[in-house]
């Protein structure tokens, strides 16, 4: 079975191609921008242009405009190959990144956010989720931050305030979608924001 991951969700953007487990080929850019020009060209310059019986997309949570162009892109080739299409979530790549370097260890997912609020995920020992994901002020996670590995693009701030944790400056990068467990996956993925959208409807007036 080939399955074709893409993941454009936060500032990296990256592709990869598995055969069962194995990985065929990949490649992670960091873009900051620019993710919907170079999705596509990406997947095209994969082995058989990443063709996949399943795909699977990174939902977030992440910017905006990111997390929607991978899960269109999922489910337009998912169309077109007649595919299966999963999700997964940014920070559960980072902190299953972060455990294949140390295993056994419980680990904290600091994730830029919006409006200068920082994604916020703890992962046990065992890699379970021990919370949802939350969008937060640095404040509140640097105080609810306890585990003794931080991973993520906010690990180095965390590390300025607490100096005994090892810090990990990880993105997603799609060549680790193997580290990921069957728990971390969904079906008939839907975008996961991690906070509530800028734009609010107008108050209704009587």
């Amino acid at each position: 079975m080939r399955r074709l991951v893409i993941d454009s969700a936060t500032e990296a953007c990256s592709v990869a191609l598995f055969e069962d487990d194995e990985l065929i080929a990949g490649e992670c850019l960091a873009l900051g921008r620019g993710h919907a020009e170079r999705l596509v060209p990406m997947i095209a310059a994969l082995p058989e242009k990443g063709r996949a019986d399943v795909i699977a997309v990174d939902v977030g949570p992440g910017s905006f405009t990111g997390i929607r162009v991978g899960i269109a892109a999922a489910r337009a080739l998912a169309l077109a190959w007649n595919a299966t299409v999963e999700g997964y979530e940014s920070l559960s790549l980072v902190a299953a990144m972060a455990r294949a370097d140390h295993p056994g260890a419980a680990i904290d997912v600091c994730m830029t956010g919006g409006h200068g609020e920082w994604f916020f995920q703890t992962f046990g020992a065992d890699g379970a989720s021990l919370g949802v994901v939350e969008s937060l002020p640095s404040t509140q996670v640097l105080a609810r931050s306890l585990a003794g590995i931080v991973a993520g693009s906010q690990a180095a701030p965390c590390a300025i305030e607490r100096p005994e944790v090892i810090a990990l400056d990880l993105r997603p990068d799609a060549r680790a979608f193997g580290l990921l467990g069957a728990r971390h996956l969904h079906a008939a993925p839907r975008p996961l924001y991690g906070r509530a959208p800028d734009a609010r409807l107008p108050a209704k007036t009587a």
